[in-house]
């Protein structure tokens, strides 16, 4: 496939894009690359064209990956739920952890993080949408849970990260917006937060609009899903 018909390639322009056109810079919005379910030889290709940061949702999977690919410099994201039983690996062998979403995971991944590594750094998922099936906090509990979260000695908290429900990239917007704000009312008492992780494929450019620094692009990236 020529360079130029890179997906890559063609996201990383339309990032610049809608950063152009939100007046921001660049440089300010990560691709994070949602690898779930691909192999660990899709994974090389994209870093073999600059690609650093891979999210992966599910431990084993990602832990194999990590295994075949640990000559590379890679960022590894965890960005799916946490049981309790699986936070000794995700502390250990992780960068971020995009998927907190309460403070008895927090704890653990604290405890467990290894002590000859950087603190772990760490987003608190909001329930942005008060969806019965999604993970997150309400927003309304976010702050006394980022207060709680930052306190823990092996973590660095971040900011936030949500996944909207799947409506219209209007309705998108307002989920977007909400977080926005809320992360903007936290910096008030940790002006050091500096993380949005929201916007997917079908809408990253209105979530880069309204101040996403983390965009999590997977089917723009791979194509479909295979099925698992």
């Amino acid at each position: 496939m020529p360079e130029t018909a890179s997906p890559l390639i063609t996201l990383r322009q339309d990032i610049a894009s809608a950063c152009q056109q939100a007046g921001r810079d660049p440089d300010s919005v990560t691709l994070l690359a949602v690898s779930k379910t691909r192999t660990a030889g899709e994974l090389a290709a994209l870093a073999d064209q600059g690609q650093h940061d891979f999210g992966e949702n599910y431990l084993q999977e990602a832990l194999d990956k990590m295994e075949a690919l640990a000559q590379r410099d890679l960022v590894w994201h965890f960005i799916g739920p946490i049981q309790s039983n699986k936070t000794r690996d995700i502390a250990a062998r992780f960068d971020w952890v995009h998927s907190v979403d309460r403070l008895k995971i927090a704890r653990r991944l604290s405890e467990q993080r290894p002590a000859g590594l950087s603190p772990l750094n760490v987003c608190i998922q909001v329930n942005v949408d008060d969806e019965d099936s999604k993970s997150g906090v309400p927003l309304a509990d976010v702050a006394a849970l980022a207060e709680e979260v930052a306190a823990l000695p092996n973590l660095t908290l971040r900011g936030l990260m949500a996944i909207p429900r799947a409506d219209s990239n209007d309705s998108n917007r307002g989920a977007f917006r909400r977080l926005a704000m809320t992360l903007s009312q936290l910096r008030n008492t940790m002006p050091a937060l500096d993380t949005l992780s929201m916007g997917m494929s079908a809408d990253f450019a209105v979530a880069i609009e309204e101040g996403a620094t983390v965009v999590r692009l997977g089917t723009a990236l791979f194509g479909p899903r295979p099925a698992r």
